[in-house]
């Protein structure tokens, strides 16, 4: 039986194990919000619409989720030994990086925001099974 490493903060008090994968599935419902906010916000007020179509704001939102996934996936790994949720994490990442490089105005019909939310929906089931497979 795999036993879990228990991390404490600067005051002594112990941190949960899986706050970093909650931490990756909230970010991910914040990024699911954001696609979906994005589009009915563009189709509401298409003038204001290019301030959150910035491709800077998607590659620094890809880089943390490639860092959390990194982080929170790789621990998982070492702490229960299933490398099940890597590997639909890697899909996901994978899925959003693909997305990504459609861009907003190559007339892709939708098919960035589609990419990206199913990429965000895999990434947020793989941090919910390294989640279940710790506790």
């Amino acid at each position: 039986m795999f036993t879990t490493a228990k991390f404490w903060d600067r005051n002594g008090l112990m941190v949960s194990d899986g706050l970093w994968d909650r931490i990756a599935v909230l970010i991910s419902g914040l990024c699911l919000a954001h696609c979906v906010a994005t589009i009915a916000f563009v189709a509401l007020l298409s003038s204001a619409g290019g301030m959150f179509l910035n491709p800077l704001f998607h590659e620094i939102g890809l880089g943390i989720a490639i860092a959390l996934g990194f982080f929170a996936l790789g621990r998982g790994v070492l702490d229960h030994g299933y490398i099940m949720p890597v590997a639909i994490g890697s899909l996901g990442l994978g899925m959003m990086m693909g997305a990504i490089t459609l861009g907003h105005e190559s007339g892709h019909d939708g098919r960035e925001v589609l990419y990206t939310m199913l990429g965000v929906g895999l990434l947020a089931l793989a941090h919910d099974l390294n989640y279940r497979a710790t506790h």
